[in-house]
């Protein structure tokens, strides 16, 4: 079934073109480069996988539960519409909200895959040059991987939320080298990087929980490179240039904090846009779930360098300032450490199972004692 005889609403448009900027740039100089870059580079050449044979795709979803998470994330819980609803119409607001969440997680891979293209073109360093071609791959798996799930398992898509459009699109246009880092290493991937997170350690469902787990060990070397690559360039800039970036930092996280609510699953629900912007913003779950988000961007933001008076007032308004104080390292070492315990738990099952299937046919092939 074709993608498009999936969504809810339909896209603006079949493709959606955005006119690029800036230079591609070639380097002459093929010495080994960074010694941090190039062993992340390895690191990601060592860690590619294959998302149809790392991923159990023969387990079950129920779309009336895809996510197993409990009904209090959802916006309506506890109110007079959640009183009315029958168990089957639940069930159909739970299908619908995993369909738009995972649904921007797709879309944003896609544009994660764009950006890191972009990054191979326009990035002066051949170091980093040759990180950005590994990221382009893995972001290429996130987007199947996501697609796969949506098309196989859920069977409904939503259409980009206009807020990330908006910024892949500002992050795209951009002809300075260093803004995809900014935009897509920074700012979308860490707010992926929370999103995946919270329902990764949430869900009760072991397919979801195999995508996102695998999913965060890549982003985790990701926001790792754009970290290295932005601080040590950054400390190069004057503080006019700097206030530009920070700038974009501060529209960017307002904009992904006040406009990614799932408005539009509510619309689906036939509830009018006032309305259901008012539930979402009272809920208490999304508040949570907002202020959370910027666990991953905050500290990074702080630890590149762009740490001026009007972005810590930005944060101090919208309430996240101390998660700058984050260890953004252990974080990401928990994301590598939860997927490979679910490799380790999968194939000690595996194993498991082999064993006694083997020790089954000996004994069938021994036969009745005489």
């Amino acid at each position: 079934m074709s993608t498009h005889d999936l969504y809810i609403t339909p896209p603006h448009a079949p493709t959606w073109q955005v006119p690029a900027t800036g230079a591609a740039r070639f380097t002459w100089d093929y010495d080994d480069g960074r010694d941090r870059l190039l062993a992340l580079y390895r690191k990601g050449k060592d860690k590619q996988w294959d998302g149809d044979k790392r991923i159990d795709w023969s387990l079950e979803v129920d779309p009336a539960d895809p996510l197993g998470t409990p009904d209090e994330v959802l916006p309506l819980h506890g109110t007079p519409h959640w009183a009315k609803m029958t168990e089957r119409d639940r069930g159909e607001m739970r299908k619908h909200y995993t369909s738009w969440q995972f649904s921007q997680f797709l879309h944003g891979e896609q544009g994660a895959m764009v950006c890191a293209a972009r990054i191979v073109e326009s990035v002066p360093d051949l170091d980093a040059k040759f990180y950005s071609a590994t990221q382009t791959m893995d972001e290429a798996r996130h987007a199947e991987i996501y697609g796969r799930f949506l098309h196989e398992k859920v069977g409904m898509l939503y259409p980009v939320n206009d807020s990330l459009q908006g910024l892949l699109g500002d992050t795209l246009r951009d002809s300075r080298w260093d803004m995809p880092y900014l935009g897509m290493q920074v700012l979308i991937e860490g707010l992926a990087l929370a999103a995946f997170g919270m329902i990764r350690d949430t869900t009760t469902k072991p397919l979801p929980k195999q995508i996102l787990a695998y999913v965060m060990q890549d982003e985790a070397r990701h926001v790792a490179f754009g970290r290295m690559a932005l601080r040590d360039y950054y400390k190069q800039l004057g503080d006019a240039e700097l206030r530009e970036r920070e700038e974009f930092v501060i529209e960017g996280c307002y904009l992904m904090r006040d406009r990614l609510k799932g408005v539009e699953v509510l619309e689906n629900f036939g509830i009018g846009r006032q309305e259901a912007q008012d539930l979402s913003e009272h809920s208490e779950y999304l508040r949570l779930f907002r202020k959370l988000l910027f666990s991953r961007i905050v500290p990074c933001v702080k630890d590149i360098g762009l740490w001026g008076e009007r972005l810590q007032k930005a944060y101090v308004d919208m309430g996240v300032f101390e998660l700058g104080d984050s260890n953004l390292d252990l974080l990401m070492a928990q994301d590598e450490e939860i997927a490979e315990q679910l490799d380790r738990d999968r194939f000690a099952r595996e194993e498991e199972a082999r064993v006694a299937e083997v020790a089954e046919t000996i004994a069938e092939g021994a036969g009745p004692s005489a």
